[in-house]
């Protein structure tokens, strides 16, 4: 598509036409940032009333791991880009619709339909940074039964380690095992709640790091007019049970891993080819840096982003995958804490908004999910300061004060 120097009126004749496949909290602030940009967006999700979903030109309801609903949902609509912003699509049908067009259409698929297609899986990604790439990761196994994950664990893995299903997010199904008796439970956890329901899983031995990172990563089109590697300043964050619950950013490193991780992020991200964002997680101790994983979308680590940067990973992917110029340099340090819903309930409100935007230097985004769970993520505090420290602390101290209720 190369340079955008040309971007028509939405809802006419002459748009620039944006699928989003996935609507959630990312997916709006993606959709907010390509509509400033003067694109048309069509939202799609697994459910109705989804946070992109309020804000998008017009939205549809797909199961979109059904690559024949998914790929009538292209063909009537047309768009220029094709933008996955979860990971359970069916790629499958992505990649075929890259090859083959639609009636003589051919949509550009974000960053690529291959990126997504090998993303989704983590055997998919594991294996190309280790095998192909050569880079440095946990030992892995791979098994598809309860007796090849002990196998697994009984010759070479041992613990303490870490089991996830090939396909999930967020933490769901994903358990770290410290002895014996945690075996069977945390099979049994990775077969109830991977993303696709019972299958694969990965099994990595425990990495004794000093932090792990996201370092938000960008493929976009720089002054020469070819795309060119961007990176932003570190982001450090803590997860609980694999789900982020804080960020910060910037990430203090050692200049040896700072470069390291560039040079790895660089490695990945220009074998999955394509433009936009990407968040690749890597483990640090000392100069020392293992790959972890990489999603080729903007990641909720990332939200900080929103506080600290000039261009946030939504404004950056916006403008990559549109082919215009970016600037990934921070403003000022800030942190995120998230808001969880905190009980089972349709229509939740908020109370302390007031108190919680008390804080030096704090915003808010209330992301307007339909329905509340206990950990479900439901909104971000966002927050600034001169150091790193004091933004986290200013970021906690206003999502505390955040009180979900019912409605």
């Amino acid at each position: 598509m190369g340079i955008m120097n040309r971007i028509g009126t939405p809802l006419s004749p002459s748009a620039t036409r944006v699928m989003l496949l996935g609507c959630g909290e990312l997916g709006k602030e993606v959709i907010i940032a390509l509509q400033r940009l003067g694109c048309e967006v069509i939202g799609v999700d697994r459910y109705a009333d989804a946070p992109g979903m309020q804000v998008a030109h017009r939205s549809h309801v797909v199961t979109m791991t059904d690559g024949a609903a998914l790929r009538a949902l292209i063909e009537k609509e047309k768009p220029d880009l094709v933008v996955p912003e979860i990971e359970a699509i069916a790629t499958a049908t992505l990649v075929e619709m890259e090859r083959d067009g639609v009636a003589g259409h051919f949509p550009e698929f974000i960053p690529t339909a291959r990126a997504a297609q090998l993303t989704m899986n983590r055997e998919g990604i594991r294996r190309m940074a280790a095998e192909e790439l050569g880079l440095a990761t946990s030992p892995y196994k791979f098994a598809d039964t309860l007796a090849e994950m002990q196998a697994a664990i009984d010759n070479g893995i041992g613990f303490p380690c870490v089991v996830k299903p090939v396909m999930s997010s967020s933490g769901k199904g994903q358990s770290l095992l410290k002895s014996q008796a945690d075996v069977k439970a945390a099979w049994e956890y990775s077969q109830a709640a991977g993303r696709v329901g019972a299958g694969r899983i990965i099994v990595e031995g425990f990495i004794d790091f000093d932090y792990e990172i996201t370092l938000l990563t960008v493929r976009a089109v720089g002054a020469s007019g070819a795309v060119e590697t961007f990176f932003c300043e570190p982001i450090g964050h803590v997860q609980v049970n694999g789900d982020y619950v804080e960020s910060w950013q910037p990430m203090a490193m050692t200049p040896a891993a700072l470069q390291k991780s560039r040079d790895i992020a660089g490695a990945v991200t220009g074998n999955l080819g394509g433009r936009g964002i990407f968040g690749v997680e890597l483990f640090v101790k000392g100069d020392q840096v293992w790959f972890s994983e990489v999603s080729p979308r903007p990641h909720d680590t990332g939200l900080v982003t929103l506080a600290t940067q000039r261009l946030s990973e939504f404004e950056l992917h916006a403008r990559a995958i549109l082919g215009l110029p970016v600037d990934t340099r921070l403003r000022r340090p800030g942190a995120s804490a998230v808001i969880y819903g905190g009980l089972e309930e349709k229509g939740i409100a908020f109370e302390g908004v007031a108190e919680a935007l008390q804080v030096p230097e704090s915003d808010l985004r209330l992301f307007g999910k339909p329905e509340s769970f206990r950990k479900r993520r439901m909104g971000v505090a966002v927050a600034n300061a001169d150091t790193t420290d004091e933004a986290r602390r200013r970021a906690k101290l206003a999502a505390s004060r955040v009180k979900p209720v019912k409605g």
